[in-house]
Parts: C-alpha cells; structure tokens; sequence
C-alpha cells in the first residue's frame, strides 16, 4: 500500500458538484461536468487553455463517440448527441420519463461500443427505485437485469470486457459482474466492501493492470483495489467529497481527480476552500487504458 503520493489543485473549478471527468487521447484534453450548474467543462494540460458549455439541463454524465467533435450526453432525463463546435443537441431518448424522482447518474462506455448508464433517486429517503441500462450502438434502450437501485455508481469495465463493476452509493458495496459480456446475472459479487465506514463509493475506472480505482464520497480519499478486491494503495486529498477519477495524459499516468462543495456547511467550506476543484498527481507505476466510445449511430 503506497500512501506518498499527493494530489494536488489543477483548476479551481468551484464547482458544485464536479462529476464524470474523462481524458481524451485524440484531442489531449480532460472533461468533466458539473452536473447542478449544467456545465461541461475541458481544460488542456498541453496549453493551458480551458472552454465551458452550457447544457439545456443538468448534464449528468457523458460518452466520447467515434467524432471527436461529437459527444454522447446523459442529461438528467434524457440521452442526446452534443455537439461541441456547434453547441447542438440532438435527442436520442428520454430515461424514465414514468419516474418524476429519478434522474439519470453515473455512465461510461463499455468495451463493445455500447453506453451503460444508471439512474438515482433525487428525493431525500433515496430508494431503491432506479435501474441501469445500456444504450446499443443501433440506439436502442435495453434496461439490464441488475437489482434496483437508489444512486448508481462507480460503473466501469476489466481490460477484457467481459465484467461490469458498479455500485448503489447508499449501499457502499461495490460490485462485479463477471457475467456482463455473457448476460448471465448468476455471477454477480461483492467486489468491495465500504459499508463499515462513512465514505460512499463514487465514480470509478480500471487502469491497464484490470486494477479500480475510486473516488469516495466523504472519505476525502482515492483508493486503488487489486482485481481480487483487496487495497493496493489509498491516496488523501485535502477535499471531503472527491466524486470521479480518470487517467490521462501522454502516457495515460496523471490521475484526475473532481471534487465537490455539494451540501458543505460554511464551515467546512472555511477549511475546504479548493472544494469543487479538479485535483491530478502523476503516477509512475500506473497506466490508463483509452477510454471506450460509443460506438453507433449519430445524428
């Protein structure tokens, strides 16, 4: 367990709740949303430089596509196409247009081009209500047969493709479905068990060496879990409330950190004042994989 390395401010975003942060590899740029103040942001490590979009809603989570210019977004009730040079959105489909309490969460591309994706429930006694689907490349909309859940989380896929891990946040157990490539619900484990503790699992990745790594709410801490679920190494951050985390960079070996100020008291945004922050370090022994795009139709 490596407990040395440091994570330090890159951009002090102010971010309310900064969230699904992605590198890249074409256009060396990092992403991420803030997902209250319906923004998507980007900023380059290379020049300096950064833009913001304003999205028409709370821009939840999103997807890179085979254009570079061309991303896939999970608005809070819906799926559409954005444009970035031309700021259009285009619809694909409303999510859970029947639950007025739910919004979509937590997404990312998996292995086979497809767009996974789970909802939340928005209302304060955060039930078991929402469910996790994955959009298909022909676009469309196939709800996956995992257990209900209140806030979805952490989803990411091995090297392989072959397992999903994901989360329900409330519950603060993380989970992998060796099965997914299959279909087959029958191998589904505990993965990581976090519910001892305060920290909730948050946005998660797996690195090259089919390693997770973890953003957790309210532990003010990244941790990294061996394939087998034990904790090779916990990096601390001086921020509560770290969201998601993505490798990216040259060489696939700077860790991204969002951070949020979300539901802080004036007091702990006294002693966190970098909260809403995009943190980074550089890791040596580490490596990404690209990240997966969607890979279908665009219109």
């Amino acid at each position: 367990m490596n407990g040395a390395t440091q994570l330090e401010l890159l951009i002090d975003a102010q971010n309310i709740l900064g969230e699904n942060v992605l590198w890249c590899e074409r256009s060396h740029r990092v992403f991420w949303t803030d997902i209250p103040a319906q923004r998507l942001h980007s900023y380059s490590p290379e020049n300096g430089t950064s833009r913001v979009w304003s999205m028409p809603e709370r821009l939840s989570c999103f997807a890179f596509t085979q254009d570079e210019h061309i991303l896939l977004i999970g608005l809070a009730s819906r799926l559409a196409f954005f444009n970035l040079l031309t700021d259009t959105v285009s619809a694909i489909c409303d999510v859970e247009s029947d639950l007025a309490m739910t919004r979509v969460n937590d997404g990312r591309c998996d292995r086979q081009g497809g767009f996974v994706f789970g909802t939340m429930d928005e209302r304060a006694s955060k039930e078991a209500i929402g469910s996790f689907y994955r959009l298909h490349p022909d676009l469309t909309l196939e709800r996956l047969p995992l257990p209900k859940i209140a806030i979805a989380n952490s989803i990411c896929f091995s090297p392989d493709g072959s397992a999903m891990l994901f989360c329900d946040s409330v519950e603060k157990i993380i989970y992998r479905w060796d099965g997914y490539a299959r279909g087959d619900t029958t191998p589904i484990r505990v993965f990581a068990d976090l519910s001892p503790g305060s920290a909730a699992p948050d946005g998660a990745i797996i690195d090259a060496d089919g390693f997770l790594w973890s953003a957790q709410w309210g532990g003010a801490r990244v941790v990294r879990y061996a394939p087998d679920g034990s904790v090779e190494r916990m990096l601390q951050l001086s921020i509560s409330q770290p969201s998601c985390v993505c490798l990216g960079g040259a060489r696939l070996n700077q860790l991204f950190v969002t951070t949020a100020r979300e539901a802080l008291t004036l007091t702990q945004l006294a002693d966190q004042p970098l909260a809403g922050g995009l943190f980074h370090t550089r890791l040596d022994d580490v490596h990404g994989l690209p990240e997966a795009r969607f890979n279908g139709l665009i219109s």
